[in-house]
């Protein structure tokens, strides 16, 4: 399904992953667009939360891809999609920082152009 949905150029497909040990954080995010990778990103933080780096890595990659020329569709994979869901909360919470970035670039990214689109797939890591 991710396969087809990457078989236009102006779709991109961001993959991301967070994961804890020992008290540091190591998220990674790829992007692919048209079937080939685009970039590939590995961020290492010491005691931050994976909602926080979750958040951090979804916003580097929308910005990453919003950068990318032509792009009218992203797709974000994550296995952490109640992450993904605080970046639409209007509750207080502790990560709002790294929330409102987003809702900035998702808001440039839509002014471009009515027609764009951004979905968010939920897929388990233990799927692989």
């Amino acid at each position: 399904m991710v396969l087809e949905s990457s078989s236009s150029p102006l779709i991109a497909i961001i993959a991301s992953d967070v994961s804890i040990k020992n008290n540091v954080t190591t998220s990674i995010m790829h992007i692919h667009t048209y079937n080939k990778p685009l970039t590939k990103t590995i961020h290492h933080a010491v005691l931050v939360t994976s909602t926080e780096t979750e958040l951090f890595t979804i916003r580097c990659s929308i910005n990453q891809a919003t950068n990318s020329n032509d792009i009218t569709k992203i797709i974000i994979v994550t296995d952490s999609i109640h992450a993904a869901r605080k970046i639409f909360d209007p509750s207080v919470y502790p990560y709002q920082v790294q929330s409102a970035a987003i809702l900035s670039e998702l808001c440039n990214f839509f002014n471009c152009h009515k027609g764009n689109i951004i979905e968010f797939w939920e897929c388990p890591s233990h799927l692989k």
